[in-house]
């Protein structure tokens, strides 16, 4: 550092998008930033910090993209004096954002299995075929919890409660920084609770919303070992986080002991003066994100390079900034090896980046993630029935896909390319198991083709019918689910419901099937289906899942991550709410759900035998356990997901009326028994109380159990005994699985 120039010094903390201009809008804004080309040789030769997707900006072969970036590496380290090579990040949030890599499910898909286990493995898969491509830094996974069922990104969420959010979030980190890889948490913080749900909108929420909801899971992925952090595009209360000291240098690095990077979220550095209006120019952009702890502008230059320049060597901008965060790049480079004396890009000379192991791990997770919502015993459906599958999500592939997979986010812009990919739909799969007949019967949106009557004619004809439908994912407005693609209620899109209605009114049954991005307001027809199967976007084996389901090869095991929302459409709320949050008299608007947080069915269901908690006796700074004792006496194996929430009855604050604090998924054999003992520290009942600071208190709680957050099977009493205790981030943040017996 002593060595490097002030501009050699700022180039290590910019990333550098070449082909920006190419394609379409992959970020808010690109086009904004997309008018001026890059002087290529003008910055290489001073050093470059980042490269931001080369491989998830347009559909290049896989190794001829390897090849293209050893060159340009090369080029990097051969045109600076110092040799530094730069950091490559992409998306990762369903895989590697790449064209022939395989598609996973969405983040939604991983709440709802329940499953750490199998996410950490689908995390390090990732993070291995990123190694192979010489891609260093995943900009995943995201953190938000979900707050506002409208708002377009909660498909790239893992779900409404803070403690599943944290617990898959973290095992997806584990995995993928495994393989050596950067995991970058996102959006610190506070994204998803925008007012109304829409996208890049101001946030109001209190201290104890940010301290008890939001940050959990950042806090929990931190543990994971994730070295890199992503700011949230949102102000809070007016301060945007972008320029927030208190936030990603107080806090962040302070408290929590974070000594990673932390990297702009897309041109939010530029947004300080061009959105937010809190900077005069760029260069008071540059020194305000940089004072407050952004080290990497993303996802090219534009403050960071001649504005900061300027302002540091005008005295404007301390020097010193620019080297505590040059020292953090330099650091974070040396833990890649890029400044190993031996280092050197390797090409491969071929990859297949869908082999089969990848895409047996994507359809295991579909699998696991699909949920059963309702079922009147007409699934699985018989062998031999006559199926009309009917629906705009029945025979499009990109219907299993979210908007930040390849296809659905580079691909789309590209349409004389093929996916890259083999996508089954859900009508080739049926095809396989019945005799199937098939009409579009609307599309998503409205004023698009729609043939109504002729979806009737086809259920008419079937002795059972099969509605796909659910979401188009897509990007700023290009579709009804994703970034920038904000719901104004949360009836299904275009006129589905109008179909649907239709197919019902014929009398034969109908089973739907949702492929989506978010729940949606059923409750006029949830009574009048024969079933309803939900599958938030379950990536390239999506399909195949959705018909073992379907046919009954495979016993649903999947959990709400997210709930239903009940008659209120327009009313979105979560199950973490206080009382006053709950349905009341005083309020013509019930906002209970028409399927809760962690439902989920089964065809053959497990037993509850028995619920036990060790001593109700609970230490304030120690341990109490719980027993819960399940059997399968069907002759198929099944799942159970034990839930545990805590009821806190008398605190400072209004608590919520109940929260998740440990969920365990249990499969079980045939005819097996399995006791599970599952220890929760007290620190698990921790809240942020008046004064500001997290309490575990003394007092009478309940230990609730159950199949999801309204099927409580048993309500342990405990009581809280000790003193008073304040805890802070390195208090227990996850139960104790001691095993099954």
């Amino acid at each position: 550092m002593d060595e490097m120039t002030l501009r050699e010094k700022i180039a290590q903390l910019y990333g550098v998008w070449v082909g920006i201009d190419s394609g379409g809008e992959m970020a808010p804004h690109q086009h904004d930033f997309a008018a001026a080309p890059l002087d290529w040789d003008g910055l290489v030769r001073h050093g470059i910090g980042q490269l931001t997707r080369v491989y998830g900006t347009r559909p290049v072969d896989p190794v001829i993209g390897a090849r293209s970036l050893a060159r340009t590496q090369r080029e990097i380290v051969g045109s600076g004096r110092f040799g530094i090579p730069a950091v490559v990040h992409e998306e990762t949030l369903t895989g590697l954002a790449a064209w022939q890599a395989t598609v996973y499910p969405s983040p939604l898909c991983w709440g709802a299995s329940f499953d750490p286990d199998l996410v950490y493995r689908m995390g390090a898969r990732i993070g291995e075929t990123m190694r192979r491509l010489g891609v260093h830094q995943a900009l995943a996974p995201v953190l938000d919890v979900v707050r506002d069922l409208r708002w377009g990104r909660v498909e790239e969420s893992i779900g409404e409660d803070p403690h599943l959010v944290g617990t898959i979030g973290s095992a997806y980190v584990a995995g993928l920084e495994s393989t050596g890889v950067i995991a970058t948490l996102k959006h610190f913080v506070g994204y998803s609770a925008s007012r109304a749900g829409r996208n890049l909108a101001p946030v109001s929420v209190g201290p104890r919303e940010l301290a008890d909801v939001l940050l959990p899971p950042f806090e929990m992925a931190l543990r994971a070992g994730a070295r890199s952090v992503m700011n949230a595009y949102t102000d809070n209360d007016g301060v945007p986080a972008a320029a927030d000291a208190a936030l990603l240098t107080d806090l962040l690095r302070d408290t929590y002991g974070f000594d990673g990077t932390v990297v702009a979220d897309y041109f939010s550095v530029s947004f300080l003066y061009k959105l937010h209006g809190v900077a005069a120019d760029r260069g008071d952009a540059a020194g305000q994100a940089l004072a407050a702890g952004i080290d990497v502008e993303l996802p090219t230059v534009d403050c960071y390079g001649e504005p900061l320049l300027a302002v540091v060597e005008e005295g404007a901008v301390d020097a010193a900034v620019v080297d505590r965060a040059l020292e953090r790049v330099l650091r974070q480079k040396c833990e890649l090896g890029l400044l190993d004396e031996d280092w050197a890009p390797e090409v491969p000379d071929e990859i297949d980046l869908d082999d089969p192991e990848s895409r047996a791990l994507a359809r295991e997770l579909a699998e696991r993630s699909i949920v059963l919502l309702h079922n009147d015993g007409t699934l699985p459906l018989p062998a031999g029935r006559k199926i009309a599958v009917v629906g705009p999500r029945a025979a499009e592939p990109g219907a299993m896909l979210g908007c930040y997979s390849f296809p659905m986010h580079v691909g789309v812009h590209h349409p004389d390319v093929p996916f890259g990919v083999a996508v089954p739909t859900v009508l080739d799969a049926l095809n396989e198991d019945f005799e199937v007949t098939y009409a579009l019967g609307c599309s998503v949106l409205d004023g698009e083709d729609a043939d109504i009557a002729e979806a009737v004619n086809a259920a008419e004809d079937a002795d059972v019918c099969v509605a796909v439908l659910g979401d188009r994912a897509g990007l700023f407005g290009g579709g009804t689910s994703g970034e920038g693609c904000d719901a104004a209620d949360l009836k299904l899109p275009g006129r589905q419901e109008e179909l649907l209605e239709a197919l019902l009114a014929t009398g034969k049954p109908v089973v739907l099937v949702l492929l989506c991005g978010r729940p949606y307001e059923l409750s006029r027809q949830a009574g009048r289906l024969a079933a309803i199967v939900c599958g938030f976007y379950p990536g390239e084996e999506g399909a195949v899942a959705l018909a073992g389901v379907l046919s009954g090869r495979i016993n649903p095991s999947g959990r709400l991550p997210v709930g239903f929302p009940g008659e209120a459409a327009s009313q979105p709320s979560t199950y973490l709410t206080s009382s006053l949050g709950q349905r009341s008299e005083v309020s013509t608007v019930d906002p209970t759900p028409l399927f809760p947080f962690g439902h989920g069915l089964s065809y053959a269901a497990a037993t509850w035998d028995d619920v036990t908690v060790a001593d109700p006796s609970w230490p304030t700074d120690g341990s109490c356990r719980v027993r819960v004792t399940l059997s399968n006496g069907t002759r198929r194996a099944t799942t159970e997901v034990v839930q545990i929430y805590l009821h806190d009855p008398v605190a400072e604050v209004a608590r919520p009326v109940q929260q998740l604090i440990a969920a365990k998924r249990v499969d079980l054999a045939p005819g097996a028994t399995e006791v599970v003992e599952i220890g929760l520290h007290a620190d698990l009942t921790s809240y942020t109380g008046r004064a500001g600071g997290r309490l575990v208190e003394p007092g009478d709680v309940e230990l609730r159990v159950g199949t999801s957050s309204a099927r409580i099977v048993a309500t342990l009493p405990c009581t809280l005994t000790g003193p008073r205790r304040e805890v802070g981030f390195d208090r227990v943040l996850a139960p104790d699985f001691g095993g099954t017996a």
